[in-house]
């Protein structure tokens, strides 16, 4: 079985400004809910880890697709540094070795 992992080290998408950026990734996220063939997990790291947040504008998107078995995996690290490890609202909390050991068994990994 093929399996694709996205990784996600910014709070939004690409390097264009925040407003765009983040409008972006709202509407990618929103349309990779609706794809048949979902990946197997979203790793976040890095700026990231916002996006599984309070306040982020693509819960409802990522809880959609952790709800059809997306895993969704934040680095421990970059929450704690960002004071974020109490707001996480969907997914869950892992270490580097849970983001390596999903980018090592993909068949493709994806970082946008």
């Amino acid at each position: 079985m093929k399996t694709t992992v996205i990784l996600l080290s910014n709070n939004g998408m690409g390097t264009a400004p925040e407003d765009l950026s983040k409008a972006l990734i709202k509407n990618y996220l929103g349309l990779l809910k609706d794809e048949k063939k979902l990946p197997a997990a979203l790793l976040f790291y890095g700026e990231g880890v916002k996006l599984i947040c309070e306040d982020s504008p693509v819960l409802d998107s990522l809880a959609i697709m952790e709800g059809k078995g997306v895993q969704l995996i934040a680095c421990k690290t970059c929450l704690n540094y960002y004071g974020l490890i109490n707001n996480v609202k969907v997914g869950h909390i892992g270490t580097m070795e849970d983001i390596l050991t999903l980018q090592i068994e993909a068949n493709k990994v994806i970082s946008i």
